[in-house]
């Protein structure tokens, strides 16, 4: 079955873990294109406001307070949704917390938590979200990451998440294709994003964290996901960095093992030792309502590779672009290279 999507204007997005970074940033960016909101994240204060800032600005949004590891409160996101706006067209399931340590030091209680947020509250929403979509249609995105691909030392745990996450994810769009419902399911992986998520991951280092460059905007995926609202997408990436990590691990995975084990480790240290009484929130909220996270480095605020990616059009324009440039280029240089010296 062909999935149809509506137009942003036109849909109610379902927003989880909108209290801060990508959620956040694109919750913003959908209410100024006209979509209806249901927001939810753990911290109802920060929610409160994010939800007074849209409706004041003339948008319309409401929040849910709701812890994703508990399948009864992700039921209630959908019977929000369904109680003020009839339903939803698009669920994005986007928490996420790390954990910052060599694997075999981090206690096993935080390995377990980590899983309930990032794989089983994943599963929790999709569960909620499909049995909607089912008869109503719609999209289904999955915040992944870069790091579902290929591994990187000291967030063992992390990427253990999300590669659970993109076995779970292709697998579901493989029997929702089966069954011919009408979803869309996607899955974004990000790049290092400036958000505060170096802030929110639990840190088992001496040191505070740091992202590994190259790192993006939190823009370049609201973007990629308010693209995916609209037109059925299997898989995008946010930064060409992530896609050359993905690539580099599948074709020289031992090759990337040596460049990895040289470098990243030292990436993602700081020089700033970790305060005694650090708060972080695996197990629960901290402080939201920030969409950066301060990275001291570069920030790319666009990704051509991914606004290629999702618009194909547009690379294949700068192609032809290029190719009319160059002769036109050759053509100019020519009498002079015929020139002899007198």
């Amino acid at each position: 079955m062909k999935v149809k999507l509506k137009k942003l204007e036109e849909q109610v997005i379902v927003l989880t873990g909108a209290s801060s970074g990508i959620g956040l940033t694109t919750a913003r960016m959908a209410a100024r294109r006209g979509v209806r909101l249901v927001l939810s994240a753990r911290n109802g204060e920060a929610l409160s406001r994010v939800a007074d800032e849209v409706n004041a600005a003339g948008g319309e949004a409401v929040y849910v307070a709701a812890d994703i590891t508990r399948l009864e409160e992700v039921r209630r996101i959908a019977e929000a949704a369904v109680g003020r706006f009839g339903g939803f067209d698009t669920w994005v399931n986007d928490p996420a917390v790390s954990i910052y340590g060599r694997v075999l030091e981090v206690p096993l209680e935080d390995h377990r938590r980590l899983f309930e947020v990032n794989y089983w509250g994943l599963v929790h929403g999709t569960m909620v979200a499909v049995e909607h979509l089912r008869r109503r249609g719609g999209a289904l995105i999955q915040i992944g990451s870069a790091l579902s691909d290929r591994a990187i030392p000291l967030q063992g745990t992390y990427c253990a998440s999300k590669h659970a996450v993109k076995g779970f994810t292709d697998a579901l769009r493989m029997e929702l294709e089966d069954e011919g419902a009408p979803i869309s399911v996607t899955r974004i992986k990000p790049s290092s994003i400036d958000t505060p998520y170096r802030q929110h991951a639990r840190n088992h280092m001496d040191v505070e964290p740091l992202n590994p460059p190259p790192v993006y905007a939190p823009e370049t995926v609201a973007e990629a996901i308010l693209h995916c609202a609209e037109h059925p997408v299997r898989d995008v990436f946010v930064g060409a960095g992530g896609k050359f990590l993905s690539v580099a691990g599948e074709r020289a995975p031992r090759l990337t093992d040596r460049a990895m084990e040289a470098v990243i480790f030292d990436l993602q240290r700081s020089d700033r030792p970790r305060p005694a009484d650090r708060k972080d929130s695996l197990y629960a909220p901290s402080d939201d309502g920030e969409e950066r996270g301060g990275y001291p480095g570069y920030v790319a605020e666009s990704s051509l590779y991914t606004k290629a990616s999702l618009r194909p059009w547009l690379a294949g324009a700068a192609v032809v672009g290029a190719g009319r440039v160059v002769p036109a280029r050759q053509r100019r240089r020519r009498p002079r290279a015929t020139q002899v010296p007198a």
